[in-house]
């Protein structure tokens, strides 16, 4: 892919920069339910209550006391939170040195489907592992769904994003790891990246760059 014009990088988060493995997350809650009941939720698809709450139209309780009632838990709080956060990994040092280097030369930007919860967990990460002093510092504007209101693959969210910041679309480029992301930012005008493995950011920029 040719950065030649790219003046703006808009990056996901969950799959790009933290590894994520959303089994995890389901197993975990599973093991609380008393009836078994399979969790509709996929980095394609998502029941309603796991939408609401990343739009920010329920609280951290009502997803807790929804995630109970429809799939029969029986969990405390702390140990939701526990298994919901267990599909959250790791962020590797090279991705967010990569982070810091793009920030000298592009205008960056995050733009994440996420929830209190999770939003919470990964700057706990980063505070373990790193000296900044949480994600949004490596980003000119963060825009998290539950916080903005709306959440990809809608088109609302990336024309925000572009009027917001004063963007051009043949200037900015997309990067996420799904394809209704992708196929809804190029719809509208974007440069686009699916990252998909093996491929991670620091191998595209890597080559791309050179």
């Amino acid at each position: 892919m040719d950065l030649q014009n790219i003046k703006n990088i808009i990056f996901d988060l969950g799959g790009v920069i933290i590894n994520i493995d959303y089994q995890k997350s389901l197993h975990e809650l599973l093991n609380y339910s008393r009836t078994g009941t399979a969790m509709e939720f996929t980095q394609k698809a998502q029941s309603k209550l796991f939408d609401l709450y990343e739009t920010g139209q329920s609280t951290c309780q009502e997803f807790r006391d929804s995630l109970r009632q429809e799939y029969d838990l029986q969990a405390t709080d702390e140990e939701i939170d526990a298994a919901w956060n267990a599909m959250l990994l790791d962020i590797p040092k090279e991705r967010i040195d990569l982070l810091q280097e793009l920030g000298k030369n592009y205008r960056l930007f995050l733009l994440s489907n996420t929830n209190a919860i999770h939003l919470k967990k990964f700057n706990e990460i980063v505070a373990h592992s790193f000296t900044i002093p949480n994600l949004d510092s490596l980003f000119e504007q963060s825009y998290y769904s539950h916080l903005v209101g709306k959440r990809k693959p809608d088109a609302a969210i990336f024309e925000q994003i572009l009027a917001e910041n004063n963007l051009k679309k043949e200037e900015t480029l997309f990067i996420d790891d799904s394809i209704q992301h992708i196929e809804s930012a190029r719809n509208i005008g974007l440069h686009t990246l699916h990252l998909q493995p093996p491929l991670t950011i620091n191998s595209f920029f890597k080559n791309a760059l050179q």
